[in-house]
């Protein structure tokens, strides 16, 4: 999102980061705006049972945890690398200064952070609300979406059945006994135990 030549001139370091490497953890002091170069990052929380719940999964060219700097809150939730990648990271000073001095990019961050609001109040209406199955096909209408490939286009879904337990407040096993439902009944069809819709 911001142009790799405007992070490096406001002082952002390039960092590379391991798979399964914590980047911060939920409740940690907002210090830093991060964005992706390379691999994926998530953004989850735990419950006290353990069970964990995805907020997001950000790719290159994404960032993420801006609203804990821009709310002056901690971070609502950890952030650890799915694979080993690249991740720059500016200091939350930087950071408010390139805002300031960059009303476009200000801009265009509002724009993302309203397209995450819509997601969440989709997710929690879909979790309080709605059954596995219309569950499942709302994340992976939003996952095909993300992709911006043609409505009659067929893609895989790039997440495993614990991911999209993760993401929907689902248990792994309902995930499982529903895609196969779905499959039956010509919702998605499976290839190699992929997901296409």
């Amino acid at each position: 999102m911001v142009p790799v030549k405007i992070l490096e001139s406001y002082h952002a370091r390039l960092v590379s980061v391991r798979k399964d490497q914590l980047l911060f953890e939920e409740g940690d002091q907002a210090t830093d705006f991060f964005q992706v170069e390379e691999g994926q990052i998530k953004m989850f929380v735990l419950n006290d049972e353990g069970r964990e719940f995805t907020h997001g999964v950000f790719e290159a060219g994404e960032s993420f945890a801006e609203p804990a700097l821009l709310g002056d809150f901690p971070y609502p939730a950890s952030a650890v690398a799915i694979t080993a990648g690249k991740v720059w990271r500016l200091s939350k000073y930087d950071f408010l200064r390139l805002l300031k001095d960059h009303f476009d990019l200000h801009l265009k961050l509002d724009h993302v952070l309203c397209q995450r609001l819509q997601y969440k109040t989709m997710i929690l209406t879909e979790i309080s609300t709605h059954q596995p199955e219309h569950r499942l096909k709302t994340i992976m209408k939003y996952i095909k979406s993300k992709m911006q490939v043609e409505h009659h286009q067929k893609i895989t879904i790039p997440y495993t059945r614990q991911e999209l337990a993760d993401m929907t407040g689902l248990r792994v096993e309902t995930v499982i006994r529903t895609i196969k439902k779905m499959e039956q009944d010509g919702a998605l069809t499976l290839e190699n135990r992929k997901i296409k819709i």
